[in-house]
């Protein structure tokens, strides 16, 4: 494994830290300890933040509002999905196309709020996001679509979201389901590819080179930062443990504990 950055020296530098939600900075409805002392850390040294969470079941003010919950105040500009990305996606690359959405009530009225064409026939791209509400008949409907020629997107690849009780099926696992039965592969959009990057860095006009994503996944969170330029932190809160540092082929600008850990270097 490449030699990390030192704790201390990795966040001299960093004005903007990207937050990841479930496994980070919290589990579930449970606040992860120190995550609030985190944040006031955080402006108090002058830097800023945003969440940014792959999971796309939700939308950002479901997420403000559970932050709020929680005590921490944020507003619906400072918590980004997988879901806002896909749209974003959409509106600069298919205008106008029609959609085939593999999503839950929250994500559909987010993509019509964002002007994207839902259809329920002959679509020209079939996207598929963390559906809680994912039935067989979706399931039928987007393989029979993709087998006739749709373009198969999926708004992000976690393989599965972490809960107070263990971990359940997420988008990565529901594509792979489809993949199974159609031989095609979706394109991934969130974290950690570009496209999550360039917004954030569009929305927030941070520098790219001072911007730390935090996560508690190598492949996805860590791998954000570390492959598009930015920094990219892991914290021992959520899904990866140090023995899998030692295997991934994603490696960490730094590991810290959790959140309060890196509080404790502004």
């Amino acid at each position: 494994m490449a030699e990390l950055l030192d704790k201390q020296q990795a966040v001299q530098d960093v004005d903007l830290f990207v937050l990841d939600m479930d496994g980070t900075f919290y589990l579930g409805d449970r606040l992860i300890e120190g995550s609030l002392e985190f944040i006031e850390k955080v402006k108090k040294a002058g830097k800023r933040f945003v969440f940014f969470t792959n999971n796309s079941s939700r939308i950002p003010s479901f997420y403000q509002q559970k932050l709020e919950r929680m005590g921490c105040l944020v507003t619906t500009r400072e918590v980004i999905t997988s879901g806002d990305v896909t749209i974003n996606w959409l509106q600069a690359t298919h205008p106008g196309k029609k959609v085939y959405l593999v999503g839950t009530p929250l994500l559909e009225q987010s993509f019509r709020e964002g002007g994207i064409c839902l259809v329920e026939e002959a679509p020209d791209i079939v996207v598929v996001g963390f559906d809680t509400t994912l039935t067989y008949e979706k399931l039928e409907k987007a393989c029979t679509f993709i087998r006739r020629g749709a373009l198969f997107i999926a708004t992000h690849l976690d393989i599965n979201c972490p809960t107070e009780d263990g971990f359940i099926p997420d988008c990565g696992a529901m594509c792979a389901l489809i993949t199974k039965s159609t031989g095609v592969e979706p394109r991934y959009l969130g974290k950690p590819f570009a496209e999550t990057v360039e917004m954030v860095l569009r929305i927030t006009g941070a520098q790219r080179e001072r911007v730390a994503f935090v996560g508690d996944r190598l492949y996805t969170d860590v791998a954000t930062g570390v492959k598009n330029g930015a920094k990219g932190f892991l914290v021992l809160t959520g899904e990866a443990t140090m023995a899998d540092v030692e295997t991934a082929d994603v490696v960490p600008t730094c590991i810290y504990d959790s959140l309060f850990d890196i509080s404790r270097y502004l």
